[in-house]
């Protein structure tokens, strides 16, 4: 007779549970992943590696990614530290609630996914090591970074699972507080180490600049190859068969000044709002290649400061022919 009631003696899952259990999880994963993402790009803006970036600009080429996982964490974090008091509260109301299934389920698989996780990061720490590259000081605090986070969590959810959290409730509010205040403090510090959203759109205006003098760089070089001589000015770039349109400034809707200053030369100007390149923070800018023509290609120099700036551009003929001459 006991081995037939004690299935009944069994807490049931309820459908509040499942919600919260599963809601709890889901932004646990989602928000531990954000994290430790947007800590990467922290750590990429700071220690940017010429090996495996060789060409980044002189805007932060990680700020979209990092625009999302900050709201990320910023709706996130909330939600889980809320879910989590709601189960506490079930739980510390009825202590059954402890033993049920679903329950069980999320702490487990939390511990085998800290835990591998912590494995795969030492596997790729000696792997890195054994093959003889550099460790970069970019590299050892992206493996750090990833060893104290999945450290924590098991740590956490280890105790978690021994009942530590309900018998130490006290503790239990001091470590959600301190959770909440380290992502606060990791959403801060992107303000100072990328900047404000405002700044971060300054940034994304300039390096849209810079890509339109490049496009209408290309426009020229192709126009004096196909008719070897230079346009007038240009409004003759617009092309409606080949939907070449030519772009203008992004804040002020204002053309780009163009001015042709010889037979092969002409010179493209625009108005930036930073420094770009070498020039600021002592940060590279992408050397875009010139429009590819016969032999190699030639990196630009697209370095400027702010204020009006403008490119000084020769066309060489014996590296960008007149197609007439190519066929």
């Amino acid at each position: 007779n006991c081995d037939i009631l004690e299935p009944m003696d069994k807490p049931k899952v309820t459908p509040k549970d499942f919600v919260l259990w599963f809601g709890a999880m889901a932004a646990l994963y989602t928000g531990v992943v954000a994290f430790i993402t947007l800590v990467f790009d922290y750590i990429n803006h700071a220690f940017p590696n010429p090996v495996t970036d060789p060409y980044y600009y002189y805007y932060d080429p990680y700020s979209s990614s990092i625009s999302y996982e900050t709201a990320s964490l910023i709706v996130l974090a909330p939600v889980f530290l809320i879910l989590m008091r709601f189960i506490r509260r079930s739980i510390a109301a009825d202590s059954s609630r402890n033993e049920i299934w679903v329950r069980r389920w999320a702490l487990f698989l939390t511990l085998f996914l800290a835990g591998a996780t912590m494995v795969i990061d030492l596997i790729v720490l000696l792997n890195t090591y054994l093959q003889g590259e550099d460790l970069t000081t970019g590299f050892l605090l992206k493996v750090l970074t990833v060893l104290l986070v999945a450290g924590l969590g098991f740590m956490h959810f280890t105790a978690d699972l021994r009942g530590y959290w309900e018998r130490e409730p006290a503790r239990a509010r001091m470590v959600n507080w301190a959770a909440g205040v380290l992502v606060l403090v990791t959403i801060i510090a992107g303000f100072f180490i990328i900047g404000t959203p405002q700044q971060m759109r300054v940034q994304k205006q300039d390096a849209i600049r810079l890509q339109d003098l490049q496009n209408i760089q290309w426009q020229v070089v192709n126009y004096w190859q196909q008719k070897e001589k230079l346009p007038t000015d240009l409004a003759e770039l617009n092309d409606p068969i080949t939907n070449n349109i030519i772009p203008v400034d992004p804040q002020t809707k204002t053309a780009y000044r163009y001015e042709k200053t010889g037979a092969m030369a002409f010179k493209l100007c625009a108005t930036f709002a930073n420094a770009g390149g070498s020039l600021s923070n002592g940060r590279s800018i992408a050397k875009i290649p010139e429009p590819m023509g016969v032999g190699p290609a030639v990196a630009d120099n697209w370095e400027h400061e702010a204020g009006e700036v403008c490119f000084d551009r020769s066309i060489d003929p014996e590296r960008y022919p007149p197609y007439s001459k190519i066929r």
